[in-house]
């Protein structure tokens, strides 16, 4: 009973564990929720426990090669809450907290108890506070769309990408069509506080943008 007892305390620990991060997640209506990171660091935590003592009778028994294909295999889960918008790509945080919530679950499945709390609100602050971080330097800046025509040739959209990198200006979305031969980027960018606009039109005039509109 020793064993049980020892495999239920830790199993529920990762379940408690795997749905604080979880939680997180599911207020923000991410793809992947409390059950999927519950689930995740359950499973791990199962996968470690039984890599450690189910297989305790066989003579070469090595517990590091099950931890080794659960941080590999991981990955696979972790990219199916990847999504592409546009030039956005969204659903990494939730992958990554899948991927760690993972390590946690291995770390409460092999008796590390004290480390897998730790990482749980080391996540959880990182979760939380970072996104309010991310979301004050957003509100700081001014987002707009802007439609930018100019010759089709190649290496126009790197050097627009480029003199708009260079000012700060962060492309949100960006939508590209050929028109009577002439190149036509719809484009929703955050332009950073101070930015001169009308030096930046002249800029992009400078590099063939024989068009420029702001919304």
């Amino acid at each position: 009973m020793g064993t049980e007892w020892l495999c239920l305390k830790r199993l529920v620990l990762a379940c408690i564990l795997g749905g604080i991060v979880g939680l997180e997640r599911e207020t923000l209506h991410r793809p992947a929720g409390l059950r999927t990171h519950i689930l995740v660091c359950l499973g791990s935590a199962l996968f470690t426990i039984v890599s450690i003592y189910g297989f305790f009778s066989y003579v070469r028994n090595d517990p590091a090669r099950v931890a080794a294909q659960i941080v590999s295999g991981i990955g696979f889960l972790g990219a199916g809450t990847i999504m592409r918008h546009g030039a956005n790509i969204k659903g990494l945080t939730t992958a990554a907290s899948l991927w760690a919530v993972a390590g946690i679950g291995m770390a409460v499945g092999c008796g590390y108890l004290a480390g897998a709390v730790i990482a749980t609100l080391l996540m959880f602050l990182t979760l939380t506070t970072m996104r309010r971080l991310e979301l004050s330097k957003l509100n700081s800046s001014q987002t707009r769309g802007v439609v930018l025509q100019m010759i089709n040739r190649p290496g126009q959209i790197t050097e627009i990408h480029r003199v708009l990198e260079e000012r700060k200006v962060d492309v949100k979305d960006l939508e590209m069509e050929i028109d009577k031969g002439r190149l036509v980027l719809r484009l929703m960018v955050a332009l950073p506080a101070g930015l001169n606009l009308e030096e930046l039109t002249q800029i992009l005039a400078d590099q063939g943008v024989e068009k420029l509109e702001w919304d």
